[in-house]
């Protein structure tokens, strides 16, 4: 055999969109993420490029994927261009109906998956171990290979049958964290109230991140000015 020898090896985070309300709050983990010095695998599913449409505009492609990611990475939650500058070159695109992809194998190093948001038929695919998709493959891999799984379900109200598949996500290992906003941050601006669940998402993920300004156990902090 060959000595081994020791290289630096690409450990992405997966993040998979799916097709649920709450563009805003992927692009918001997928800056976190870059901002963070992680490398990204990206999967966009057929129904969350409709979705992206209907609230950005942008018509996701994967022909011009980097460009229309770009885009989308540079809108506020408000739909306004922001000053966000991510570098790209960190970032691997999969498309959702490629099952050959590399992250649709237990042998393709990763270190866990997001998804962001998460739709209820997402979430049922993933109970179910469906992998209708690249997505619900990627999560299939993630929970038998025992790794880190975020699943940011978006939906209200919840039906009894998606409550029960969110019971047996977590029984499998998986960490449901619903999109659910709080307000002790100071939130003043919409972007802020997405940025905490992105914030929370990376805080699943163990990522470090400024997204927003953490519980200090003082009360009325969230109205007091945000110091350096």
């Amino acid at each position: 055999m060959e000595p081994y020898e020791h290289t630096t090896q690409r450990r992405p985070w997966v993040v998979g969109v799916s097709g649920a309300s709450g563009t805003p709050y992927a692009a918001s983990v997928l800056r976190g993420l870059l901002a963070a010095g992680e490398d990204v695998d990206l999967v966009v599913s057929r129904a969350s490029r409709l979705t992206l449409l209907d609230e950005t505009g942008i018509a996701f492609r994967d022909a011009h994927w980097r460009e229309d990611l770009r885009d989308w990475l540079a809108l506020g939650a408000d739909g306004k261009p922001q000053a966000f500058e991510v570098d790209l070159a960190r970032v691997r695109y999969w498309p959702a109906g490629d099952l050959a992809a590399g992250p649709s194998s237990g042998s393709y190093a990763v270190k866990g998956m997001l998804i962001v948001p998460a739709s209820t038929a997402c979430v049922a695919g993933v109970a179910l171990g469906l992998s209708k998709d690249l997505l619900q493959r990627v999560a299939s891999v993630t929970l038998k290979e025992r790794r880190r799984l975020v699943v940011a379900v978006r939906e209200t109200p919840l039906s009894g049958q998606t409550l029960k598949q969110l019971v047996a996500l977590d029984e499998a290992g998986a960490v449901v964290l619903p999109a659910s906003p709080a307000f002790y941050a100071g939130a003043t601006h919409i972007q802020d109230l997405v940025d905490f669940v992105a914030g929370r998402v990376l805080d699943a993920a163990g990522v470090p991140h400024q997204l927003y300004r953490r519980w200090k156990g003082e009360l009325g902090a969230a109205r007091s000015p945000v110091s350096d």
